[in-house]
């Protein structure tokens, strides 16, 4: 944070007028600017402590001095002398905000939230705000004042979205408030249905998802008719096991599920899925039919039908799911493979050897897998039986 602060200082007029008088002045001046500029403080510090003794009364000697002194992470130096500028001409551009910069460096937060705040939310200048703005984030997290912090977190990611320091300051404070929130719900209310819940997709997320069922069963323990909790614990029991008894009991969840609320596209999903695979086509039809009714940009959706047409014998009717599914996701490599067996059951050489041709691109280009996300379907794959293509 503390080279942008110096092209800051450097990148607008200087800080102060180049001093008049001897000429042993104008040699520190001139010494201590080339080494700022050059990013040689030790040598900068110097020259400009030399130039404060012959000109006691220069708060702009002073203040730079300071923007020194925090360039080279002496906030403890800076305070004192950043004070005495301020002292000297109260008025000084951007010395209270370095100032304050300095206090809140120190662990000083409530001397510092003033200049902080004022350069946030009354600066004009882009640089300045935002890093009075990731200040201010430390400021307030250090006092408490959790909620301000989360509102100054969601004012600068959207003033600064693609800024990488941002949103990783950001991230720590959303995360730390997420959590303080928890620890409130859980001592609030420990055995709410929102706790019991709110655990579930927690151990859910991490992987968990023995302990993810069992908060999840809890959840329906004390509410069996709650809408998305069968959907949930379907999910859980999924990804707990591949094998037919968990399948099974999946099963049974997401038909639950669609009782409770029959215009649950992911339950609809998930069931049609299980149909696939287990070779019932024309129900997996109907269950994936009724996804992609209740919710028309279900990408996902939208390939299984694809699949399912195709495997009746319906590429014609397939290939729009697959383009819609492609328009809404172009990096989704199952559905160009699909795309590519739907043109080649159309006889359309072309078309398969393009769509084939972006297939293969694409998977060669995956090789991320998202993390600290909560799945919320079953993804598309290439099926081992499709066969190879030419």
């Amino acid at each position: 944070m503390r080279p942008a602060l110096l092209l800051l200082f450097l990148a607008g007029p200087h800080l102060f007028a180049q001093p008049s008088g001897p000429d042993v002045r104008e040699r520190y001046f001139r010494e201590g600017e080339t080494a700022l500029a050059a990013r040689r403080y030790e040598e900068a510090a110097r020259a400009y402590e030399r130039l404060r003794q012959l000109d006691p009364a220069s708060a702009e000697v002073h203040a730079r001095l300071g923007l020194i002194y925090f360039q080279q992470g002496q906030f403890t130096q800076a305070v004192p002398v950043l004070r005495q500028a301020l002292k000297l001409k109260p008025g000084l551009p951007n010395t209270d905000i370095l100032l304050a910069m300095s206090l809140s460096e120190l662990g000083r937060y409530e001397e510092a939230l003033p200049g902080l705040e004022k350069g946030f939310r009354r600066s004009g200048d882009a640089p300045m705000k935002r890093m009075s703005g990731l200040q201010l984030q430390r400021a307030y997290t250090g006092l408490g004042r959790d909620q301000d912090a989360v509102q100054v977190s969601l004012e600068l990611t959207r003033l600064y979205p693609g800024d990488a320091e941002v949103l990783y300051h950001s991230s720590r404070v959303f995360a730390n408030f997420a959590y303080l929130t928890m620890r409130k719900l859980a001592s609030n209310a420990p055995n709410s249905v929102w706790r019991h819940q709110a655990a579930g997709e927690a151990y859910e997320s991490q992987g968990n998802y023995e302990l993810a069922i069992v908060r999840y069963r809890e959840v329906l323990a004390l509410d069996p008719q709650r809408p998305g909790i069968h959907f949930r614990l379907g999910r859980a029991l999924l990804a707990r096991s591949q094998g037919a008894d968990s399948q099974g009991e999946a099963q049974k969840e997401f038909e639950q599920e669609l009782q409770i609320d029959p215009t649950n596209a992911n339950a609809a999903y998930e069931l049609g899925e299980i149909q696939r695979k287990a070779g019932q086509i024309e129900k997996a039809r109907e269950y994936f039919e009724a996804a992609v009714k209740f919710y028309p940009d279900f990408e996902e959706a939208r390939v299984g039908l694809g699949k399912v047409l195709l495997a009746v014998g319906k590429p014609e009717q397939a290939l729009p799911h697959l383009q819609k599914a492609i328009a809404m996701n172009p990096a989704n490599d199952v559905a160009f493979f699909q795309l590519s067996r739907v043109h080649l059951a159309l006889g359309n050489a072309a078309g398969q050897q393009k769509a084939l041709a972006e297939f293969r691109r694409l998977r060669s280009e995956k090789a991320r897998e998202e993390i600290f996300s909560l799945r919320e379907v079953t993804k598309q794959e290439v099926d081992a039986e499709a066969g190879p293509q030419r």
